[in-house]
């Protein structure tokens, strides 16, 4: 096994592991099929957060819940053990889980992150994780997009040519 795939953890272990996480504790969800730069822009902005003592843990859908967000009968192209292993792999990463329900409001429950943030488009306030994180005292940041990348774009361009 290589070092980076330590990073990547079952759902059982999430709350056992991040006790011995650096703190403060930076949580974020997503699909992130296939990885491109405004996803690394964004996690590291994830972790700047924290700064360098910090952690950031990257719960990533499983590819049964990919299917139940209707992103298209081919989603996702990369399983979800392939994806949790590149973003395993990216430095600003500190760990990795899969989860399998259709929001990640179970792991924010369960982890409770000192800070949960999204992508720019999302209304923390209005979204279920956001509204936990704030009830127990936590942050919940909205991160601008910096690039204007989507593996949905991404997909189209590819289909295009």
């Amino acid at each position: 096994m290589l070092d980076f795939e330590n990073k990547i953890i079952q759902r059982a272990d999430l709350k056992e592991r991040a006790l011995n996480l650096p703190k403060p504790v930076v949580l974020t969800n997503g699909v992130f099929d296939i990885l491109h730069r405004g996803h690394v822009t964004y996690l590291a902005q994830a972790r700047e957060l924290v700064g360098p003592s910090g952690s950031l843990v990257v719960a990533v859908n499983t590819d049964a819940s990919v299917r139940r967000l209707g992103k298209g009968a081919d989603r996702p192209y990369n399983s979800c053990v392939d994806r949790a292993a590149v973003l395993a792999a990216l430095a600003s990463v500190s760990l990795v889980v899969p989860f399998e329900e259709d929001t990640a409001l179970a792991v924010v429950n369960e982890l409770q992150p000192d800070i949960y943030v999204k992508g720019g488009d999302y209304d923390m306030a209005a979204i279920p994780e956001g509204q936990a994180v704030l009830a127990y005292g936590g942050q919940a940041i909205a991160i601008d997009f910096q690039h204007d990348r989507s593996t949905t774009k991404l997909l189209a361009k590819v289909k295009q040519a």
